[in-house]
Protein backbone atom coordinates (compact mmCIF):
# COMPACT_ATOMS: atom_id res chain seq x y z
CA UNK A 1 0.00 0.00 0.00
CA UNK A 2 1.74 3.13 -0.95
CA UNK A 3 2.02 5.91 1.84
CA UNK A 4 -0.40 8.26 0.26
CA UNK A 5 -2.79 5.97 0.61
CA UNK A 6 -2.17 5.17 4.19
CA UNK A 7 -2.40 8.27 5.40
CA UNK A 8 -5.78 8.66 3.45
CA UNK A 9 -7.27 6.12 5.63
CA UNK A 10 -5.63 7.01 8.85
CA UNK A 11 -6.52 10.45 8.26
CA UNK A 12 -10.21 9.08 7.67
CA UNK A 13 -9.95 6.68 10.72
CA UNK A 14 -9.08 9.86 12.80
CA UNK A 15 -11.93 11.83 11.65
CA UNK A 16 -14.64 9.09 11.38
CA UNK A 17 -13.64 8.91 15.53
CA UNK A 18 -13.12 12.55 16.03
CA UNK A 19 -16.96 13.57 14.32
CA UNK A 20 -18.32 10.77 16.40
CA UNK A 21 -17.01 11.93 19.74
CA UNK A 22 -17.85 15.80 18.74
CA UNK A 23 -21.46 15.18 17.67
CA UNK A 24 -24.51 15.39 19.93
CA UNK A 25 -26.82 14.49 16.92
CA UNK A 26 -27.00 10.27 15.99
CA UNK A 27 -26.72 10.63 12.71
CA UNK A 28 -23.47 12.62 12.76
CA UNK A 29 -22.11 9.91 15.36
CA UNK A 30 -23.68 7.00 13.32
CA UNK A 31 -21.62 8.27 9.84
CA UNK A 32 -18.86 8.80 12.13
CA UNK A 33 -18.78 5.18 13.05
CA UNK A 34 -19.28 4.13 8.93
CA UNK A 35 -16.48 6.40 7.95
CA UNK A 36 -14.33 4.59 11.04
CA UNK A 37 -15.59 1.03 9.53
CA UNK A 38 -15.12 1.87 6.07
CA UNK A 39 -11.15 3.32 6.74
CA UNK A 40 -10.13 0.44 8.91
CA UNK A 41 -11.35 -2.53 6.49
CA UNK A 42 -8.30 -2.00 3.85
CA UNK A 43 -6.30 -1.30 6.98
CA UNK A 44 -6.72 -4.97 7.80
CA UNK A 45 -6.62 -6.69 4.37
CA UNK A 46 -3.32 -5.21 3.80
CA UNK A 47 -1.56 -8.46 3.45
CA UNK A 48 -4.12 -10.28 0.94
CA UNK A 49 -4.05 -13.25 2.70
CA UNK A 50 -6.78 -15.22 2.95
CA UNK A 51 -7.26 -14.95 6.84
CA UNK A 52 -6.89 -11.01 6.54
CA UNK A 53 -9.73 -11.12 3.70
CA UNK A 54 -11.48 -13.09 6.23
CA UNK A 55 -11.41 -10.91 8.90
CA UNK A 56 -11.87 -7.74 7.05
CA UNK A 57 -15.30 -9.68 6.28
CA UNK A 58 -16.40 -10.44 9.76
CA UNK A 59 -15.30 -7.06 10.98
CA UNK A 60 -17.62 -5.90 8.38
CA UNK A 61 -20.76 -7.36 8.81
CA UNK A 62 -20.17 -7.58 12.77
CA UNK A 63 -19.86 -3.56 12.79
CA UNK A 64 -22.55 -3.00 9.99
CA UNK A 65 -24.39 -4.78 11.69
CA UNK A 66 -23.93 -2.70 15.23
CA UNK A 67 -24.24 0.57 12.93
CA UNK A 68 -27.85 -0.73 11.76
CA UNK A 69 -29.02 -1.08 15.27
CA UNK A 70 -27.71 2.27 16.18
CA UNK A 71 -29.36 3.76 13.49
CA UNK A 72 -32.77 2.15 14.26
CA UNK A 73 -32.53 2.96 17.50
CA UNK A 74 -32.10 6.43 16.99
CA UNK A 75 -34.92 6.58 14.65
CA UNK A 76 -37.09 4.52 17.48
CA UNK A 77 -35.93 7.47 19.63
CA UNK A 78 -36.78 10.55 17.58
CA UNK A 79 -39.96 9.01 16.63
CA UNK A 80 -41.43 8.36 20.22
CA UNK A 81 -39.34 11.95 21.48
CA UNK A 82 -39.31 14.00 18.11
CA UNK A 83 -35.73 14.87 18.47
CA UNK A 84 -32.09 13.61 17.47
CA UNK A 85 -29.88 14.41 20.67
CA UNK A 86 -27.93 11.93 21.73
CA UNK A 87 -28.35 13.66 25.46
CA UNK A 88 -32.00 12.81 25.29
CA UNK A 89 -32.45 8.52 24.16
CA UNK A 90 -35.97 8.29 26.41
CA UNK A 91 -38.02 5.21 24.60
CA UNK A 92 -36.95 1.88 26.46
CA UNK A 93 -36.81 -0.04 23.29
CA UNK A 94 -34.21 2.29 21.75
CA UNK A 95 -32.33 2.34 24.96
CA UNK A 96 -31.77 -1.41 25.14
CA UNK A 97 -30.98 -1.75 21.26
CA UNK A 98 -28.56 1.04 21.74
CA UNK A 99 -26.97 -0.65 24.36
CA UNK A 100 -26.17 -4.59 22.67
CA UNK A 101 -25.20 -2.18 19.69
CA UNK A 102 -22.62 -0.46 21.26
CA UNK A 103 -21.86 -3.96 22.83
CA UNK A 104 -21.29 -5.66 19.61
CA UNK A 105 -18.96 -2.63 18.68
CA UNK A 106 -16.88 -2.89 21.28
CA UNK A 107 -16.87 -6.92 21.89
CA UNK A 108 -18.92 -7.38 24.96
CA UNK A 109 -19.70 -11.28 25.50
CA UNK A 110 -21.85 -12.73 23.89
CA UNK A 111 -21.35 -10.54 20.60
CA UNK A 112 -17.54 -11.31 21.43
CA UNK A 113 -17.03 -13.98 18.50
CA UNK A 114 -15.35 -11.75 15.75
CA UNK A 115 -12.51 -9.80 17.81
CA UNK A 116 -10.28 -12.96 18.63
CA UNK A 117 -11.13 -13.67 14.62
CA UNK A 118 -10.38 -10.54 13.43
CA UNK A 119 -7.29 -9.72 15.74
CA UNK A 120 -5.77 -13.53 14.74
CA UNK A 121 -5.99 -12.63 11.13
CA UNK A 122 -4.78 -8.96 11.39
CA UNK A 123 -1.04 -7.98 11.76
CA UNK A 124 -0.16 -7.03 15.13
CA UNK A 125 -0.27 -2.82 14.28
CA UNK A 126 -4.09 -3.40 12.83
CA UNK A 127 -4.52 -5.63 16.49
CA UNK A 128 -3.18 -2.74 18.48
CA UNK A 129 -5.58 -0.21 16.43
CA UNK A 130 -8.31 -2.25 16.82
CA UNK A 131 -8.14 -2.56 20.03
CA UNK A 132 -7.37 0.68 21.10
CA UNK A 133 -8.17 3.19 18.40
CA UNK A 134 -11.27 1.52 17.77
CA UNK A 135 -12.94 1.50 21.08
CA UNK A 136 -13.02 5.32 21.56
CA UNK A 137 -15.88 5.92 19.32
CA UNK A 138 -18.33 3.63 21.06
CA UNK A 139 -17.28 4.30 24.44
CA UNK A 140 -17.76 7.79 24.13
CA UNK A 141 -21.35 7.29 22.87
CA UNK A 142 -21.64 4.55 25.84
CA UNK A 143 -20.44 7.68 28.45
CA UNK A 144 -22.50 9.81 27.05
CA UNK A 145 -25.42 7.70 27.56
CA UNK A 146 -24.31 5.97 30.40
CA UNK A 147 -27.38 6.95 32.64
CA UNK A 148 -30.09 6.52 29.49
CA UNK A 149 -28.95 3.26 28.46
CA UNK A 150 -30.45 -0.44 29.58
CA UNK A 151 -27.92 -0.89 32.74
CA UNK A 152 -29.30 -4.35 33.09
CA UNK A 153 -28.72 -5.33 29.79
CA UNK A 154 -25.07 -3.53 30.29
CA UNK A 155 -24.41 -5.27 33.73
CA UNK A 156 -25.15 -8.59 32.04
CA UNK A 157 -23.31 -8.55 29.41
CA UNK A 158 -20.58 -6.83 31.41
CA UNK A 159 -20.07 -9.46 33.53
CA UNK A 160 -20.84 -12.46 31.27
CA UNK A 161 -17.71 -10.68 29.03
CA UNK A 162 -15.38 -10.35 32.43
CA UNK A 163 -16.23 -14.32 32.31
CA UNK A 164 -15.50 -15.31 29.04
CA UNK A 165 -12.29 -13.16 28.89
CA UNK A 166 -11.00 -14.62 31.74
CA UNK A 167 -11.61 -18.37 30.97
CA UNK A 168 -11.10 -17.92 27.18
CA UNK A 169 -7.22 -16.76 27.00
CA UNK A 170 -6.46 -19.64 29.00
CA UNK A 171 -6.11 -22.42 26.45
CA UNK A 172 -4.71 -20.01 23.87
CA UNK A 173 -1.34 -20.29 22.61
CA UNK A 174 -1.72 -17.76 19.96
CA UNK A 175 -0.61 -14.16 21.62
CA UNK A 176 -3.27 -12.29 19.61
CA UNK A 177 -6.13 -14.39 20.57
CA UNK A 178 -4.72 -13.78 24.31
CA UNK A 179 -4.69 -10.28 23.85
CA UNK A 180 -8.15 -10.28 21.93
CA UNK A 181 -10.02 -12.24 25.12
CA UNK A 182 -7.42 -9.31 27.66
CA UNK A 183 -9.54 -6.88 25.64
CA UNK A 184 -13.16 -8.48 26.26
CA UNK A 185 -12.24 -9.03 29.61
CA UNK A 186 -10.92 -5.24 30.14
CA UNK A 187 -14.16 -4.03 28.38
CA UNK A 188 -16.49 -6.00 30.52
CA UNK A 189 -14.67 -4.63 33.30
CA UNK A 190 -15.54 -0.66 32.19
CA UNK A 191 -19.39 -2.07 31.28
CA UNK A 192 -19.95 -3.09 34.24
CA UNK A 193 -17.87 0.30 36.13
CA UNK A 194 -19.74 2.60 33.95
CA UNK A 195 -23.45 1.49 35.44
CA UNK A 196 -21.61 2.90 38.80
CA UNK A 197 -19.51 5.93 37.65
CA UNK A 198 -18.70 6.91 34.04
CA UNK A 199 -15.87 8.76 35.53
CA UNK A 200 -14.26 5.77 36.94
CA UNK A 201 -15.02 3.95 33.25
CA UNK A 202 -13.11 6.35 32.07
CA UNK A 203 -10.31 6.75 33.57
CA UNK A 204 -10.50 2.51 33.19
CA UNK A 205 -10.22 2.93 29.40
CA UNK A 206 -7.10 5.74 29.69
CA UNK A 207 -5.49 3.09 31.66
CA UNK A 208 -6.30 -0.07 29.49
CA UNK A 209 -5.31 2.02 26.43
CA UNK A 210 -1.79 3.16 28.37
CA UNK A 211 -1.20 -0.52 29.27
CA UNK A 212 -1.87 -2.29 26.00
CA UNK A 213 0.04 0.20 23.79
CA UNK A 214 3.70 -0.57 24.88
CA UNK A 215 2.70 -4.58 25.08
CA UNK A 216 2.00 -4.13 21.36
CA UNK A 217 4.71 -2.14 20.40
CA UNK A 218 7.17 -4.63 22.51
CA UNK A 219 5.45 -7.31 20.54
CA UNK A 220 6.00 -6.21 17.56
CA UNK A 221 9.58 -4.73 18.12
CA UNK A 222 10.49 -8.65 19.49
CA UNK A 223 8.50 -10.47 16.39
CA UNK A 224 6.97 -12.48 19.05
CA UNK A 225 3.69 -14.08 17.78
CA UNK A 226 2.59 -17.10 20.08
CA UNK A 227 3.49 -17.70 23.61
CA UNK A 228 6.56 -20.28 22.31
CA UNK A 229 7.95 -16.90 20.93
CA UNK A 230 8.08 -15.21 24.56
CA UNK A 231 11.19 -18.13 26.25
CA UNK A 232 13.16 -16.82 23.29
CA UNK A 233 13.01 -13.14 24.08
CA UNK A 234 16.02 -13.18 25.87
CA UNK A 235 18.15 -13.87 23.37
CA UNK A 236 17.33 -11.70 21.12
CA UNK A 237 15.64 -8.72 22.71
CA UNK A 238 17.24 -8.80 26.51
CA UNK A 239 16.39 -5.85 27.66
CA UNK A 240 13.00 -5.70 26.43
CA UNK A 241 12.11 -9.39 27.98
CA UNK A 242 11.32 -8.81 31.52
CA UNK A 243 8.88 -5.92 30.23
CA UNK A 244 6.81 -8.64 27.72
Amino acid sequence: MSPMITSILILSLATGTIITMASFHWLLAWMGLELNTLAILPIISESHHPRATEASTKYFLTQAAASSLILFSSVMNAQATGQWSILQLEDPLAQTLLTVALAMKLGLAPAHFWLPEVLQGSSFKTGLIIITWQKLAPMTLLLLTWNQTSMLTLMMMGSLSVAVGGLGGLNQTQLRKVIAFSSIAHLGWMATIITKSNKLALLNLTMYILISTPMMLSLIFSSTKTTQDLTTTWTTSPMLAPLT
